[in-house]
């Protein structure tokens, strides 16, 4: 542990700003996972749904910095491609 302030502080907001970002990747995962198993059900009606809000949900951790801007695109591609009942690797 730092012995100057604002290392400490700096180190606590590190830790808080590293919880975030894996809240969106976690977030980003979860509706991947689910975007799948739409997929999988054959429903158009949620398979819609659960892409827009993957879209949605990797728009905004790129405009916040959790994830770089070519991983959000790659991911949207990617989701794109499963939607369409492609490769999903």
């Amino acid at each position: 542990m730092a012995n100057i302030h604002s290392q400490k502080k700096r180190i606590e907001r590190s830790e808080r700003e590293r919880l975030e970002n894996r809240q969106y990747t976690s977030k980003i995962k979860t509706y991947f996972r689910r975007l799948e198993q739409a997929v999988a059900g054959g429903d158009d009606a949620t398979v819609e749904g659960e892409h827009r809000v993957l879209v949605q949900t990797i728009d905004k951790a790129v405009k916040r910095g959790a994830i770089h801007r070519n991983s959000g695109a790659r991911k949207k591609s990617r989701a794109a491609r499963v939607r369409r009942g492609g490769a999903g690797d």
